[in-house]
């Protein structure tokens, strides 16, 4: 099944999560909103200066510069002038400060000469100049937030800003995660002949940290079918998602696919996608089944390609598209049509320009591929090979955050 059909399987066949549960604003970054949180007051409650000045009347400004007014007082950030100024006065004011009762325009404090009891108005000024309206930012009732939207430092200010301390999120999905193979162990533990050190968790670990959910690390499962379906049992009693790493190919060893077909549903095996061609998707009971390939990097693509946008979904997250822009490739890179493939590639930016490298050799056990890369370079099924100067399309790992 190409990647594309077989994510939208997955995604149109997802039952978000109703529950919810009302958090502390110092919680609430990287949760998901339940149902929209709405403004308690309007931001800035009042009009207020944006520039350091003088407040005037603009009906007071007849003729042409220089405008003479009164000084008569001050306006402070937290400390509004309070009192009323007659025509031909104005009112030092500072950015943030309330505008006092009657005036409505700014005159920054460069454009203004003064000697203490009154000032200079130097340029001419329109109606409304360098003042913030009630409400500029937002009302009080319209939404700061709404739902479906993942909670950021940016949003968690500006509820802040609008007094609100509790906000209605999703509760955290659970994810049971571990790995199988009797060739696995635990770093720091002696290696028996033929062994080597699992890594593939301690990947998928810190890749879903970065979403609003709970993990329970079931470690590693030998090749054992009778203590496999065990474990996928007891785990879909008590979590949404089983995710597992290795068993899904096609070796006389690879149990997990048999005990998902035995004690749930398959619904997706096999993907024409490189690397990452043995990923299994189906249900045990309630719980959701992601069989991911052992080949560590066929592990962390299928992830970020399938894994990810499914539990974002699953989250109530409304927006889990993929970003994707189009660079010029620095050397070339071999591909035979058929397959559609994600290299690792590094991206450089020179005269305007955006150009992506390959890390190395492609092979889906090199986790030193990822070491240097910051993105994931896409080649469809029908290209062949591409050559220096192609135009690619890159998937990033990272933005400004």
């Amino acid at each position: 099944m190409d990647l594309n059909e077989a994510r939208d399987k997955i995604l149109t066949s997802l039952q978000r999560l109703t529950l919810s549960e009302s958090i502390a604003l110092d919680q609430a970054g990287n949760r998901v909103v339940m149902q929209p949180t709405r403004a308690l007051v309007s931001l800035p409650p009042f009009p207020c200066s944006a520039m350091d000045g003088y407040a005037i009347r603009f009906d007071d400004l007849e003729g042409t510069p220089p405008y003479i007014m009164k000084l008569v007082g001050e306006s402070l950030a937290g400390h509004p002038y309070q009192g009323k100024s007659a025509t031909g006065e104005c009112i030092r004011i500072f950015t943030g400060a309330m505008l006092p009762t009657g005036l409505d325009c700014v005159v920054i404090q460069e454009n203004c000469a003064t000697d203490g009891t009154r000032v200079q108005l130097l340029e001419n000024v329109s109606l409304g100049a360098n003042v913030r309206p009630m409400g500029h930012d937002i009302l009080k009732g319209e939404p700061v937030v709404e739902t479906g939207k993942i909670i950021t430092a940016f949003d968690v200010g500006w509820l802040a800003a609008c007094g609100i301390t509790h906000v209605d999120v999703v509760r955290k999905l659970r994810v049971a995660l571990f790995s199988t193979g009797d060739e696995l162990a635990e770093p720091g533990a002696k290696l028996n002949p033929g062994q080597i050190y699992e890594s593939n968790r301690f990947t998928l670990t810190q890749l879903l940290n970065e979403i609003p959910l709970e993990i329970d690390d079931l470690g590693i499962l030998p090749d054992d079918p009778e203590r496999i379906e065990a474990a996928m049992l007891e785990a879909a009693d008590s979590c949404d998602v089983l995710l597992t790493s290795g068993g899904v190919s096609v070796g006389d060893a690879d149990f997990v696919k048999d005990v998902i077909q035995k004690i749930g549903q398959l619904e997706i095996w096999r993907l024409n996608l490189k690397p990452g061609k043995p990923l299994a998707f189906g249900r045990i009971n309630d719980a959701l089944f992601f069989g991911l390939p052992g080949n560590p990097v066929s592990t962390i693509v299928t992830f970020l390609l399938m894994v990810k946008p499914a539990l974002l979904a699953l989250s109530g997250v409304e927006s889990h598209e993929l970003p994707s822009f189009t660079a010029t490739l620095r050397q070339p890179i071999a591909h035979k049509p058929g397959r559609e493939e994600y290299q690792r590639g590094r991206l450089q930016r020179i005269d305007e320009q955006t150009f992506v490298d390959v890390t190395g050799d492609q092979s889906s056990n090199r986790l030193a591929t990822f070491s240097h890369a910051d993105c994931l370079i896409r080649i469809p099924k029908t290209c062949g090979d591409l050559a220096i100067g192609s135009s690619v399309g890159v998937l990033p790992f990272k933005g400004i955050l």
